[in-house]
């Protein structure tokens, strides 16, 4: 049988190949008479600026501090579990902001920044919240910590889905559907932030944590409108300035002072704002009613 590509003679300096060969030659892609600055431009490509990789690295930071809380709770110090949380979540709104500031958003970015939330405040707070009292029930308290990350994951994949409604009202960019993921992950906290400042692990605390926990997950896959406030912080008057910034050192201060008790008022201050925020929904949307039916047809 001839094979059906011709020997290879290493003496022949013909690149052409052997007359009367079956085999047939593959093109030639980067010849030597070829566009240098065509191959440049293809090298070029291939290369990602770092602008792109700092939003990405600020989400894989958040993801190492919320499992870190995972290992903090597990050691019983519940404290800087606590504080690895809420730095995950600080550093989930910065990394969004930052890949809008230098014009890097992706829909790698995107796909990671859902699957670091799952793990943030959907699984971390669960299993805080289970070694820290949850256990006592069991294998009753462990489907309430898995009912809670199921919420969050259901949670991030409504979001994730969720398409943008050119015709809606601008208005209603003001309200999320359903507790954010990372507010929930702090609401569901706030028998923690209790237990820091005393409160006892008894079993009706343990009773208590678990519904409050279903509470919080049915929160995040509810319909209920929550304020976003997106627009908080556009922009400040000039006489606002001063003021503002006082405000915010001060908040500072005083939540490194007292960071358990402002975390608790925070979180009953953000469970009070949502009947106002649906209350707030059902008002402008009866406005948005009464406009329509007033505008003449054409």
């Amino acid at each position: 049988m001839k094979p059906p590509f011709p020997e290879y003679d290493p003496k022949r300096e013909d690149p052409k190949p052997i007359p009367n060969a079956d085999g047939v030659e593959p093109p030639n892609l980067f010849d030597e008479g070829g566009d240098d600055d065509e191959v440049a431009q293809i090298s070029r490509l291939r290369d990602v600026p770092f602008r792109m990789l700092v939003p990405n690295l600020i989400t894989l930071g958040a993801i190492c501090s919320g499992l870190t809380s995972i290992r903090l709770a597990w050691e019983d110090r519940y404290e800087l579990a606590i504080v690895a949380i809420v730095f995950a979540a600080i550093l989930d709104a910065l990394d969004g902001r930052v890949a809008r500031f230098l014009k890097s958003s992706s829909s790698f970015g995107e796909q990671l920044d859902s699957l670091a939330d799952f793990v943030n405040f959907g699984v971390a707070p669960a299993l805080v919240l289970y070694l820290w009292t949850l256990n006592q029930m069991s294998s009753l308290g462990w489907v309430v910590a898995l009912v809670f990350a199921i919420c969050g994951c259901l949670r991030l994949a409504r979001f994730n889905v969720m398409l943008d409604d050119p015709d809606r009202p601008g208005w209603q960019v003001d309200f999320f559907t359903g507790v954010p993921a990372p507010a929930g992950a702090l609401l569901v906290l706030l028998p923690v932030y209790m237990g820091q400042l005393g409160l006892e692990r008894s079993m009706a605390v343990t009773v208590f944590s678990a519904c409050y926990m279903l509470f919080a997950g049915f929160l995040m896959v509810s319909n209920f409108p929550t304020w976003s406030f997106k627009r908080v912080g556009g922009r400040v008057s000039r006489g606002m300035v001063l003021p503002v910034m006082l405000g915010l050192i001060l908040v500072i201060v005083i939540l490194f002072s007292y960071p358990f008790m402002v975390l608790t008022s925070f979180a009953i201050l953000y469970l009070i704002t949502i009947p106002l925020s649906y209350r707030d929904w059902a008002r402008r949307e009866a406005a948005e009613t009464v406009k329509a039916v007033d505008v003449p047809e054409a």
